[in-house]
């Protein structure tokens, strides 16, 4: 029987469930990319649009670093999802016990790599010399802050696979008070530059970490009494890697991908380098929606196929769809009429603003293939079928290499070929999803077997 705290999503309205799952999620999103939003404000406002380019070459280095700890506690939330489903308790607390081993040793790998293959990494994407030391400091500080990342995905994902989207986002609301009056501190109280910034974000990250994890073993029965547990178990740990890094590598590959675009983009100068780095931001922005509904869709169908329902997975589905496609219209008017308002609140440089308004609007009328990226990924990925994610990345990892060179070195393209390559990519990448999900192969995919 679930607590007040979990959320049994293999009974009721699948509509009303996902939304309700989706939505607490979706505050929480925003207020994560709160952090990068601030980050880039206060960096262009205060630092100056050098150093908005700096910060925003790490991004997908960042996103690198951050796949591995990320992919695996998604795939320790796929199993915790299906064993509740199956009314497992005893394999749940297995689970949590193994995931602290897995999850500690991949971010610390994750995290000395970053900060040790820094200054190499910035230099083969092309980064300008006179970006290139901040662009350095920024990502080494960040690269600290993995720990509290992977704590805090582990222990939040362990909850909303429980059904509960709604309590981590508490501790990122608190994190995202902290970040922006650090940031604000670091940068025009102590002066300390894009060196403050990246120190703002880890002491939040670390901050939202701890207070997910304590909460979490005060109030989630599945967290006390853990120490008969704590034997590692090579069942538990393998099944964790098995379902993660898959996910893991895909969003690798995604973010190295991320990176060749941005090596193209960083070829066309600084301001286009401005222009690419604040748009990104705004799709981060759009996307939350998108990821929020993925997270609700993952938790759905890990429930669902625990117990054995796969027409309600199904319904489900199309649930998700649909609310992707509303979302996705509302959001054309709103990139058309408000694009140069929305650029200006980052920098103030009229040619950048010009050329992210144009971004702007090539980009939103992908939004829809956008989200039917997220929907099926979240499906398969609930459903176990994560190896389909290393398919999903090579898509991705195709499309961008592939648009990026050829629309840019179009004379009459030119730099709009960069989000040109983001819509393609967002297309291509949506049907091959489609294709998946509707082979059937993920069916037979569940962790366990009823």
């Amino acid at each position: 029987m679930a607590h007040a705290i979990e959320r049994d999503m293999t009974k009721g309205n699948p509509t009303r469930h996902i939304i309700a799952f989706a939505l607490p999620l979706l505050i929480g999103n925003l207020f994560q990319q709160l952090y990068n939003m601030v980050d880039t404000i206060v960096v262009g406002k205060f630092i100056g649009p050098d150093a908005v380019a700096s910060v925003g070459t790490c991004s997908s280095v960042g996103f690198l670093m951050f796949s591995l700890s990320a992919g695996i506690a998604i795939g320790i939330g796929i199993m915790v999802a299906q064993y509740f489903g199956a009314g497992d308790s005893e394999s749940i607390r297995r689970t949590i016990a193994n995931a602290i081993y897995v999850l500690s040793v991949a971010s610390v790998i994750v995290g000395v790599l970053g900060i040790v293959l820094a200054p190499p990494i910035l230099k083969l994407m092309k980064t300008p010399d006179h970006l290139l030391a901040d662009a350095v400091t920024y990502m080494r500080v960040t690269c600290v802050g993995i720990i509290g990342i992977a704590a805090y995905n582990g222990v939040s994902a362990i909850m909303r696979a429980l059904g509960d989207s709604r309590t981590p986002i508490y501790f990122l609301i608190l994190a995202s008070i902290i970040n922006v009056v650090l940031d604000l501190a670091f940068v025009l109280i102590f002066h300390l530059g894009v060196f403050g910034v990246g120190l703002a974000t880890i002491i939040s990250q670390f901050v939202s970490a701890i207070t997910c994890t304590i909460f979490a073993y005060k109030k989630i029965s599945y967290f006390k009494n853990l120490r008969e547990y704590m034997v590692p178990q090579k069942y538990y740990i393998m099944k964790s890697l098995s379902l993660g890094i898959p996910i893991a590598l895909q969003n690798s590959l995604i973010a190295i991908s991320c990176i060749i675009l941005q090596s193209v983009v960083n070829s066309f100068g600084a301001n286009v380098m401005t222009t690419f780095t604040i748009t990104g931001r705004i799709e981060q922005l759009i996307q939350q929606p998108y990821s929020s509904l993925a997270m609700a869709v993952t938790t759905y169908t890990g429930q669902n196929i625990g117990a054995n329902n796969i027409q309600r997975v199904k319904k489900g589905y199309h649930r998700a769809t649909i609310i992707t496609l509303i979302f996705s219209l509302c959001m054309l008017p709103v990139a058309y009429i408000f694009g140069a308002s929305i650029i200006r609140a980052f920098v103030r440089k009229e040619v950048v603003v010009d050329l992210g308004v144009q971004a702007l609007r090539i980009t939103s009328l992908c939004y829809f293939p956008l989200g039917m990226i997220y929907v099926p990924r979240a499906l398969l990925n609930g459903a176990g079928d994560t190896r389909f994610a290393m398919i999903n990345g090579i898509t991705e990892v195709a499309c961008r290499i592939v648009f990026a060179n050829v629309l840019t070195s179009i004379p009459s393209i030119g730099y709009w070929g960069i989000w040109i390559t983001s819509g393609a990519t967002w297309t291509v990448t949506a049907l091959v999803c489609q294709i998946r999900y509707f082979s059937g192969i993920w069916k037979s995919k569940a962790i366990m077997k009823k």
